[in-house]
């Protein structure tokens, strides 16, 4: 628009012979030329281009945050979270950081007031959103469910899980306050049925930040370009950056490209951040599996998905027993291995150590990278292993592997979570499709951008 107005204005002033016309234009012109220039830039000023949120791990009890269908069926014990105000005047929420869900949302309860739920009869800004909107209609064709129509005519939304339990609510837009900047129509969901039969937990429930590619994820409708963050090894905490970071880092980012399938196909995600896993290697040792193995057969079974929303990293059966062989190996004559066929840490993480309690540093084990088109990530130290909360045997603690298998689960797929992401920075680019990792200390990265971790 100001471009055209430009040329316009030029060729009217050579068609003036009356100097003080011809003046007199080229006068006001300038002045619109600097209007124009001025509200482009208030435009550009007043719309975020970057924004930075702390993040923080939280014990999520068990059932409290129910999963999308897609999900892993089991319930893990830490979540990433952020903290931020919704509505008018604003209230404090908590949402987990979810790489592998669409819709955010929030639980709302309009008779019990708990720190992480949302009253949304108190909010003059809250608008609930009628099953006749275009954004009910037509943007909730990547829900596991699609949404529907209740008995008032308002958008529907019903989310089932793997425990065979459900919640429902509406669709609704509310203001989000992120960081110094308020978002105004955002649309999420208002959940206000309860999750599981433990009513002390579901007090505790928090809400969920859906951050996938798909329309009405958080950062689709915030239209954000890309978005970062970053997990401190130590405590758990670090930053989520939406928009660019431009920070150069003294480990460039290495960029593997998002895999997309425009034909649907049953078993494939095609909202989720799916990357090529090429292989896998055990103290820099490529292991036998079969290519064919790594990648999405013609159902779209084993697709490989970054998911911040899990906790650990699962592995289709070949490629999970071809690692747990090879860690065994090189693990027998340092650790002892918990002989109990009947413990399976979470349902899926067979492998499993004990480490006296007196033992307060582990011995030195071997690295596991995964290997992916461009980039690689690679699990070193206390990583490799997880120390089972409360499991103790005698004067032993458990440790079992930090890779289960997604047999054991009925999943079929390769989930990274966000166990295996600690001190890597993890870039999401949306517009040029790919995801960007390079190995940093999370708490100086926070540092830089003024984040306390």
């Amino acid at each position: 628009m100001f471009h055209s107005i430009m040329v316009s204005t030029s060729i009217l002033c050579t068609s003036y012979t009356n100097p003080y016309l011809k003046s007199l234009f080229l006068l006001f012109h300038t002045v619109l030329t600097l209007l124009l220039i001025m509200e482009s830039q208030h435009c550009l000023s007043s719309s975020p281009k970057m924004l930075i949120l702390p993040l923080k791990t939280q014990v999520i009890p068990s059932g409290s945050v129910p999963r999308s269908p897609n999900k892993l069926p089991f319930h893990h014990n830490v979540s990433l979270t952020v903290s931020l105000t919704v509505g008018t005047p604003p209230q404090n929420v908590s949402m987990v950081i979810d790489t592998g869900s669409e819709l955010s949302w929030l639980h709302c309860n309009k008779t019990l007031s708990y720190p992480t739920t949302f009253d949304p009869t108190r909010s003059t800004s809250y608008q609930t959103i009628p099953c006749s909107s275009p954004t009910c209609t037509n943007r909730t064709q990547d829900f596991p469910i699609p949404a529907s129509c209740d008995s008032n005519n308002l958008c529907h939304a019903t989310l089932s899980y793997a425990d065979a339990s459900s919640s429902e609510g509406n669709l609704a837009s509310d203001v989000f306050n992120i960081g110094s900047s308020d978002i105004s129509g955002l649309v999420f969901g208002c959940m206000d049925l309860v999750f599981s039969s433990n009513s002390h937990e579901d007090s505790k429930s928090t809400g969920l930040m859906g951050m996938n590619r798909g329309s009405l994820s958080f950062v689709s409708q915030l239209g954000f370009p890309k978005f970062s963050y970053c997990i401190s090894g130590t405590d758990f905490s670090g930053l989520l950056l939406l928009g660019e970071s431009n920070l150069t880092w003294s480990v460039p980012l290495n960029y593997t490209p998002l895999i997309q399938i425009s034909t649907p196909l049953p078993y494939f995600d095609r909202v989720a951040y799916t990357v090529q896993l090429e292989g896998i290697k055990v103290l820099e040792k490529l292991l036998p599996i079969p290519k064919s193995t790594l990648e999405p057969d013609h159902t779209g079974a084993g697709q490989t998905m970054v998911d911040s929303g899990t906790q650990f990293t699962f592995l289709l059966g070949p490629a999970y027993n071809a690692l747990r062989t090879a860690f065994l190996n090189q693990t027998s004559s340092v650790l002892r291995v918990l002989e109990d066929p009947d413990f399976v840490f979470q349902g899926a993480m067979d492998l499993c150590y004990l480490v006296p309690l007196s033992q307060r540093v582990l011995p030195q084990l071997p690295t596991v990278t995964l290997v992916f088109r461009g980039a690689e990530m690679t699990v070193s130290g206390d990583r490799v292993l997880y120390r089972v909360p409360g499991e103790l045997r005698g004067n032993d603690s458990v440790h079992c592997l930090s890779f289960g298998n997604s047999d054991l689960l009925g999943v079929e797929a390769y989930v990274i979570g966000h166990h295996h992401q600690q001190n890597v920075w993890m870039e999401f680019d949306l517009e040029k499709s790919r995801i960007g990792l390079a190995q940093v200390r999370c708490d100086l990265a926070g540092q830089r951008f003024g984040v306390a971790l």
